[in-house]
């Protein structure tokens, strides 16, 4: 399409490819509903108005027509599928672009993994737009699989779609003024920074956010988004399957405040995506809480692309691209078509294209990833070496966890899990290099009664995590992980009791959209038979080994203590 044809359909004088007519048309800009067509050429958008000529014309019928979702921070990973099933899953609910780094196959693949991911998602109606993983490995606490330097990151910059630095997870890093992290941060003068600061006030904060950091998604309460957001920080609240701040914050965002404020989702899996789905979620729930409808896209829309500098995005307005999401009632936000670059691709939540690419699968350096040290199952014993341990005691609904100390089960000198007291046995096991370090600790508020979890997600560096109320049970679920080259494991009673298999990297699976959630869906039944009550068990697993979380943390070398930021057990404590 020449800039020619499509200035001669703006004005008239040329027929459009597609004009969409009698459509209530959402403004973002101006935050008003308008009434008019819309002339498509070319894959943009010709102009907004009077527009009848076209060689196929869609009557509205008085629709909403609002501009397509951005997700502007998504680890579309932990969805746990592969890119092709997740466009299935968000592009019928009207999300058409996503922002992602990609460092949690970064830190299993490293460059290799990332090219793999932005492969997989060619000829795709889906952009994605590469933040180019800034902590690979998060931090110098944990084995990761690669390693991520200041030249890899001004090189992968140079990728067509790669448009900035990804979440500086490594927060202590930055206000020590680390000089490996601050020359990552140089690398990417310039560019969208993006943040990550749990927690931080105060001087602090200024200090990380004097490196050039431009954003946050970790804010938890009111209080600590207010300082963030006076401080210049943009605001991404976020609702996820295991993070859920929108209610929190929400309040927040006010006719002063809300261009500085946009949705994320950090990580959903593949359930949530299906049942509940992704941006259009926030969006709906936002509503329910007493957003009005139009702020509420704009969030999810203009604001994103316009943090993210996402030209032609975010808007239906001439020179704009033709992604558009017809809905027929806003507060609901239910997508009835979806419109890829003026190309209809989904229809009342079915997708209209193929979603499914077997030529991404043959990659076996992708599907071979776990590799570890054998181990006995003595090596799972922890002894009682002092009166009380530090335990990690979970947050419901959130990442972030608390630090307690209390007095364990003890027999014959050796920690034991202590059902009636929900303190069970948390293990993290090395499977990038097989230098069989293990990390033990304590979690209390899992809650299960018997058996074991299993996972090879665990973040960042995605070594395998187990928790359990036996020795028994956590050892054979992590030789099932091994056995299925990654995946998540139930053992109950000596006997593995469910599984899915996560073959790509031990994150992702190559099945259908509707394959995986069921498998799934099984294992949440499963977990939730053996006691958890916990709205998404394998999710919160993932995370307690994440240790730029406060409070306390457990990886391959042992306990991190974030806050003091080193190991207060296990290898080279400090």
């Amino acid at each position: 399409m020449g800039i020619e044809r499509l200035i001669s359909v703006a004005r008239g004088e040329s027929p459009a490819d597609l004009v969409l007519t009698d459509a209530r048309i959402v403004n973002t800009f101006n935050g008003e509903i308008e009434e008019g067509n819309v002339a498509i050429c070319g894959g943009s958008i010709a102009g907004v108005g009077d527009y009848k000529q076209g060689r196929q014309v869609i009557d509205l019928k008085g629709k909403y027509l609002s501009p397509s979702l951005t997700n502007g921070h998504i680890h579309t990973e932990s969805s746990m599928l592969h890119v092709s099933q997740y466009a299935r899953a968000v592009v019928p609910r009207g999300t058409l672009a996503v922002v992602t780094d990609f460092h949690e196959i970064a830190n299993v693949s490293g460059i290799r993994g990332i090219k793999y991911m932005m492969g997989c998602a060619q000829h795709l109606p889906l952009d994605l737009y590469l933040m180019v993983p800034s902590c690979v490995p998060a931090t110098h606490l944990e084995t990761s699989g690669a390693r991520l330097t200041a030249k890899d990151i001004r090189a992968i910059l140079r990728w067509e779609n790669a448009i900035g630095l990804g979440e500086v997870m490594n927060f202590p890093g930055v206000i020590a003024a680390d000089e490996e992290i601050l020359a990552k941060i140089a690398s990417s003068r310039g560019r969208v920074i993006d943040g990550h600061a749990p927690g931080l006030k105060g001087k602090e904060l200024n200090a990380y956010l004097s490196a050039g950091i431009l954003s946050d998604h970790e804010s938890t309460s009111l209080e600590e988004a207010r300082e963030k957001l006076s401080k210049g920080m943009y605001l991404m609240i976020r609702e996820g399957s295991s993070e859920k701040n929108l209610e929190a914050l929400l309040p927040l965002v006010t006719d002063k405040t809300y261009k500085r404020c946009l949705f994320v989702v950090d990580d959903r899996n593949c359930a949530d995506l299906l049942r509940d789905g992704d941006i259009d979620a926030v969006v709906r729930k936002a509503i329910r809480l007493g957003l009005d409808p139009v702020r509420a896209i704009q969030l999810a829309t203009i604001n994103s692309a316009e943090y993210f500098r996402l030209h032609g995005l975010g808007a239906i307005a001439p020179g704009y691209a033709a992604n558009l999401v017809v809905v027929g009632d806003l507060s609901t936000f239910e997508a009835e078509m979806v419109f890829y670059r003026g190309e209809l691709v989904a229809r009342e939540g079915e997708a209209l294209f193929s979603p499914f690419s077997p030529s991404m699968l043959e990659d076996k350096e992708m599907t071979h990833t776990i590799n570890i040290k054998p181990f006995d199952i003595g090596a799972l014993q922890i002894p009682a070496e002092e009166w009380a341990h530090p335990i990690i005691e979970i947050v419901p609904d959130q990442i972030t966890t608390k630090k307690v100390e209390e007095r364990p089960k003890v027999e014959k000198g050796f920690v034991l899990p202590d059902i009636e007291r929900d303190i069970l046995k948390l293990v993290v096991v090395e499977r990038h290099k097989a230098t069989g370090n293990i990390g033990l600790g304590l979690v209390k508020g899992f809650g299960l009664k018997r058996g074991a979890l299993a996972s090879s997600i665990a973040h960042d560096s995605h070594n395998i995590i187990a928790v359990g109320t036996s020795d028994s049970d956590i050892h054979l679920a992590i030789g099932e992980v091994e056995k299925l080259q990654g995946g998540l494991v139930i053992a109950a009673g000596g006997a593995v009791q469910g599984s899915l298999p996560l073959p790509i990297a031990g994150l992702l699976s190559p099945e259908p959209l509707a394959v995986v959630v069921e498998s799934f869906e099984k294992l949440q039944t499963i977990a939730r038979e053996l006691g958890t009550r916990l709205s998404d068990p394998f999710a919160t697993l993932s995370f307690l080994a994440l240790p730029v979380i406060p409070e306390l943390r457990l990886t391959d070398l042992g306990l991190v203590d974030v806050i003091k930021f080193k190991l207060i057990q296990g290898k080279d404590k400090g």
